[in-house]
């Protein structure tokens, strides 16, 4: 099933942050039915930086590229601001469409970015969105490639504005609908009622930032379609890895750490080095049976 027909369905879909292949192949063993390309999680794993407008579309790409060899799960792309104008925003759909996104997000802040959930955040005029979307839904090569549009008016010009800029997206062509950083309980049920009928909506859950945490359930139960935990992953990792090296650099073994992680046999299991393995086996044998051209030949 693919993404838009699962939308179609009803239902709430929950999607995991990744970051790499890795983290893709373990969040789609979990059951997830769709996952999420982080682009924050990208600059906090592959440049140690902090999500403010660093990661360029080619180091997006090539995420997708390496994911989608590895897991064949639904992927929603963090696209940023498209990189560009309009034209920039139609070459990058257009990348990330071959590289295997399923859906491709685009916000309306300006040039550089930054996380959703920082301050001092500055958009790009309603209009010139729109526009940029238009441009977004023009350049996909199919309709079941989903274009997320994406406001972070909340913060910038009010919650009624955010509203108004997500019907205008939704006019120009959007299939998903993304309201950044709501602040309340109250905004949640707010957006809900203002745009539920007009497209799927989507919901971000950030650890520590503007909107109230809440379950997928419940906010299933509200009306949103599609709940992300886009940086969860790196917090759990960063916060685990930060207690591993610290464990080493005291007792200078691992032995310590040994429980809380696995061991060379059990990692190989858990990424499919046995059934690699014997699938180049099976490779190296093809043909070894068959004669050889100068048998062939004199027969």
């Amino acid at each position: 099933m693919t993404l838009k027909q699962r939308l179609d369905s009803g239902g709430t879909i929950v999607a995991p942050g990744v970051y790499d292949a890795l983290t893709a192949s373990l969040a789609a063993a979990a059951g997830f039915e769709a996952l999420y390309l982080s682009g924050a999680a990208i600059a906090y794993t592959r440049l140690g930086r902090p999500d403010i407008g660093l990661v360029t579309m080619s180091e997006v790409a090539d995420v997708i590229t390496l994911v989608r060899d590895r897991v064949p799960t639904p992927l929603i792309v963090d696209a940023d601001n498209g990189y560009g104008n309009a034209l920039n925003v139609q070459r990058t759909v257009r990348l990330f469409e071959r590289a295997g996104a399923t859906a491709i997000q685009l916000e309306d802040q300006s040039f550089p970015k930054r996380c959703g959930h920082l301050r001092d955040k500055t958009l790009i005029p309603a209009a010139e969105m729109a526009g940029k979307v238009k441009a977004a839904v023009d350049a996909r090569a199919g309709d079941e490639t989903l274009i997320v549009a994406r406001t972070d008016a909340v913060a910038v010009e009010g919650f009624e504005r955010a509203v108004e800029r997500a019907r205008l997206y939704a006019e120009a062509g959007a299939d998903v609908l993304f309201v950044e950083a709501p602040r309340s309980r109250d905004q949640l049920d707010r957006l809900v009622a203002a745009l539920a009928g007009t497209r799927p909506l989507l919901v971000n859950m950030v650890e520590g930032g503007d909107t109230p945490l809440m379950p997928a359930a419940e906010l299933g139960a509200l009306g949103f379609r599609i709940v992300i935990f886009p940086g969860g992953i790196v917090r759990a990792l960063a916060r685990t890895a930060q207690a591993y090296y610290a464990s080493l650099a005291a007792t200078g073994t691992n032995a310590s750490f040994a429980d809380r992680m696995f061991d060379f046999s059990a990692l190989n299991a858990l990424i499919g080095t046995p059934e690699m393995l014997a699938l180049g086996a099976g490779y190296d044998d093809f043909g070894r049976d068959r004669p050889r051209d100068n048998e062939e030949t004199a027969a």
